[in-house]
């Protein structure tokens, strides 16, 4: 028994060790947590294989054989040395195990100076970020976007059910919980993109909750935060630079297979998209004015197409799009739907 469990916690840990369980972590607080769990690996494969080892030594050794099935076993009586061993030893894993994976929790949750603010908004079935800015007015993206080496610290909070904000590559997560406001702190170590997910079933939305988070190096970071904070270009005169009815048109493309994420939820052929949660809006959009098609996407529940429920489409496409984007997507969909 010895010898049997001996080489199958060797090969267990050996496994564990090797299997690439995690993406590639590209935060600071990565390593550390890579590293809690391995430690816990290491530790319970050998718990687990000495019990199922005990157990089915035990199933296979007192079995009952033929002939005894009215006898009654031998008396046995208890083994305080035995009983205090197994309650000590597991009891002193525990404490240990918790009081490392405390001091990792302690560490990565420590505050750390010239932090980067975002705020993270939570909707069904939608993430917002929202950066500060000095003269008042936040930039808001429905992308993240984060400079590299930078502590972060992401203020987060739900306009409706509980959510739970995670970026896998960063290790880290937590809930989004409605009325109050929950933190998290990461610093990005690698340049790159990278899902954010929500974590929590939320509704039938839930599987499409998703956005990106977009690391860059601080000067292109700079540059992003710049640009949004720079004046809008209009659609249609009033100050800015006027675009062509296909420039809209393809800027609307644009938004619908990437930052809008309308494709996610709908099927559209002219997009590539094949989504199932929203209606099919190759069959929908047909007849469909331009008024219908900005009011659908700025008030989803004051429409809502048959066989489908209120409140799947979040309702705040007019805030984490630009006018411009709108404008496009608009064009967009009614220009395929024709």
């Amino acid at each position: 028994m010895v010898a049997i469990g001996a080489i199958a916690s060797a090969i267990g840990i050996a496994l564990a060790l090797w299997i690439n369980w995690f993406p590639a972590d590209a935060a600071k607080q990565g390593k550390p947590i890579d590293t809690l769990y391995d430690v816990l690996m290491i530790v319970s494969i050998p718990i687990f294989v000495l019990v199922m080892t005990v157990i089915l030594y035990s199933a296979w050794a007192f079995r009952m054989r033929p002939g005894q099935e009215n006898e009654d076993g031998p008396p046995i009586h208890g083994n305080t040395r035995l009983e205090v061993f197994w309650t000590a030893i597991p009891a002193i894993i525990l404490v240990s195990l918790c009081s490392y994976a405390y001091a990792v929790l302690n560490d990565i949750e420590k505050v750390r100076a010239d932090e980067l603010v975002v705020k993270v908004h939570a909707i069904q079935f939608a993430w917002t970020f929202e950066y500060p800015q000095a003269d008042g007015r936040p930039v808001v993206s429905n992308q993240l976007y984060l400079p590299k080496d930078k502590p972060v610290r992401f203020d987060i909070d739900s306009q409706d059910v509980l959510h739970d904000f995670w970026v896998p590559a960063f290790r880290v997560k937590i809930d989004a919980v409605p009325g109050i406001t929950t933190r998290l702190r990461v610093t990005p170590t690698r340049v790159g993109i990278f899902p954010v997910v929500c974590a929590e079933l939320c509704g039938l939305g839930h599987s499409v909750m998703r956005s990106t988070a977009h690391v860059l190096s601080p000067a292109a970071f700079d540059r992003w935060l710049a640009s949004e904070k720079a004046p809008a270009v209009n659609a249609g005169g009033g100050g800015g630079r006027q675009l062509s009815q296909d420039q809209l048109v393809a800027l609307g493309r644009t938004t619908f297979v990437g930052d809008g994420g309308c494709g996610a939820c709908h099927t559209l052929a002219d997009a590539g998209s094949t989504g199932s949660t929203g209606p099919d809006l190759d069959r929908v959009l047909r007849g469909q004015s331009e008024d219908d098609i900005r009011t659908d996407i700025v008030d989803p529940n004051a429409r809502i197409a048959p066989g489908y429920q209120a409140n799947i489409m979040p309702p705040n496409f007019e805030q984490t799009l630009s006018a411009q984007q709108l404008d496009g997507l608009v064009a967009y969909l009614a220009t395929v739907s024709k």
